[in-house]
């Protein structure tokens, strides 16, 4: 039986190519909606993932290498934190 590529396994490529994701990256690029979830998954198949919080202006300005995305002009990026992950080596 042939499995489709779908959604989370192209984020989880993302991911073991060294890449970093947030919330916002995990929806806004690869349509996953529950990446907490999916990272306790990873997790449980025995990936080690680290995480920390980050300024939302340094996900905005990794989100746009590769989509537009353009928050309001009054939201303090600079000040709202949020979580990115990463698989440690």
């Amino acid at each position: 039986m042939k499995k489709n590529y779908g959604s989370v396994m192209a984020m989880k490529e993302h991911l073991l190519e060294g890449h970093k994701i947030s919330i916002l990256e995990s929806l806004l690029l690869f349509g996953v909606q529950d990446l907490k979830s999916e990272i306790r998954h990873m997790r449980n198949d025995g990936y080690f993932i680290k995480s920390e919080k980050v300024a939302m202006a340094k996900i905005l300005q990794r989100i746009n290498k590769f989509t537009a995305c353009k928050p309001p002009k009054n939201l303090p990026t600079k000040d709202i934190l949020s979580k990115e992950y990463w698989i440690s080596k």
